[in-house]
């Protein structure tokens, strides 16, 4: 039977928002200060249990409310309404240099860490050389921490946090400081974490992050829960929530885009160079948005305006995720390929063959650009289509893997 070793029950965070903008406009709105504040609840009854031996993703855009569930998880702070049970040693990587002072050296500073996350001075004394180990900040360990890096705050914190042999891990998106051997370092240490049972609780920007590392997903927005099951299933649904807002984004620009036009007189079509219509299609697919399965033909297609002959120009088209990870780019440079000069107008088609991309959400990008490379047009997110797969492999690149396991005899 599962051990339940997170419970958040009804979690609930006000904080106060004052609009005051200095001292001295505190002081003269003091007898009527509640005009000039307003509550901003950061969560709202957030119930989640998390149990033991597991690895949580909490993904959600700025301000969703992941860090604050997160803080509160870690006992940072205190939620307005609800509670959270804990079991075991937590141990908590929620900001950078969280529990360092800055006055300390960096020696110090791992014995006040330790402390706080609850080891003593002798546990401290025989894990020292292995955490300074970890960090790979030897050299520096003797100097005062408010002279570290970003990168060397993190080190040490993280390999303070992996070193008190806790039964939960929070993590807090800080690992993106840290160069890439280093967060290998960390990815393969909390790899052993999980062999070893213990529980995760990660906060990421990257999907493949949470799709790798994560048991399950929740997903926050505007601190409530409004997904909760498999990596998959919570980054499609977020996913789904960033295209909504990016496509609304997009609207709005060309709005206002068309409304400077107008007020100088000057159509869309003759302001400049244009990519118009882009669309894409592939043989015996339809839909909206383009549903592909893994190996299928996509073509690209469109038409350019130029006010001017032009010459010496370039197409360059590239695949995004929701994230803005962009998986694949390329142009006609690069594909050793003259176009012919435009006077007018001209329609083009790029087919990208047999595209054997994974499962997901993705946008194409197109770009027309001048002879000296410079972008004179592009059609951000200009379109859209998903591959469906059977589920059987994660990240971008899908293949048909084949497993072939033969009992040998041992001489």
């Amino acid at each position: 039977m599962s051990t339940t070793v997170v419970d958040v029950r009804d979690v609930s965070k006000r904080f106060v928002i004052r609009k005051e903008k200095s001292l001295k406009e505190r002081i003269v709105n003091a007898g009527r200060s509640a005009k000039h504040k307003e509550d901003f609840w950061a969560l709202r009854g957030v119930d989640l249990a998390i149990e033991a031996g597991t690895s949580i993703g909490l993904v959600g855009p700025n301000g969703s409310g992941k860090s604050t569930l997160l803080k509160t998880i870690g006992g940072i702070i205190q939620p307005t309404t609800g509670q959270v049970l804990l079991r075991g040693r937590l141990a908590a990587l929620l900001e950078l240099g969280a529990g360092f002072h800055p006055d300390l050296t960096g020696r110090e500073n791992v014995h006040l860490n330790a402390s706080i996350l609850g080891l003593t001075s002798r546990e401290t004394d025989r894990h020292f050389d292995e955490i300074v180990e970890f960090s790979g900040i030897e050299q520096f360990i003797d100097t005062q921490v408010k002279f570290y890096s970003s990168g060397m705050y993190v080190r040490l914190a993280f390999a303070v946090a992996v070193h008190v042999d806790p039964d939960v891990l929070l993590v807090d998106e800080v690992l993106a400081v840290g160069d890439e051997p280093f967060q290998r370092k960390c990815m393969d240490k909390i790899r052993q974490f999980q062999a070893e049972g213990r529980t995760i609780v990660l906060v990421s920007h990257s999907a493949e992050q949470v799709t790798e590392l994560c048991t399950r997903a929740v997903v926050l927005e505007h601190g409530q829960v409004v997904e909760d099951g498999s990596p998959r299933e919570a980054l499609r649904r977020l996913r789904h929530d960033y295209e909504e807002r990016i496509d609304q984004d997009i609207a709005d620009r060309e709005a206002r885009e068309a409304e400077t036009d107008a007020e100088h007189g000057v159509t869309a079509g003759t302001r400049r160079s244009r990519l118009h219509s882009v669309t894409l299609s592939a043989p015996g697919r339809d839909g909206a948005p383009l549903s592909l399965r893994p190996g299928d033909d996509l073509s690209i297609t469109g038409s350019i305006s130029v006010p001017e002959p032009l010459a010496g120009w370039t197409l360059g088209a590239s695949i995004e995720t929701p994230l803005g990870q962009v998986i694949f780019a390329t142009d006609t440079r690069l594909l050793e390929q003259d176009l012919p000069t435009v006077d007018g107008t001209a329609t083009f088609t790029i087919t990208l063959p047999a595209l054997q991309i994974a499962q997901g959400d993705y946008s194409v990008n197109v770009a027309l650009r001048d002879a000296s490379g410079r972008d004179v047009d592009r059609a951000a997110r200009a379109a859209h289509f998903t591959v469906v797969t059977e589920g059987r492999t994660v990240g971008y690149l899908h293949t048909e893997p084949q497993v072939d396991v033969r009992p040998s005899t041992v001489p």
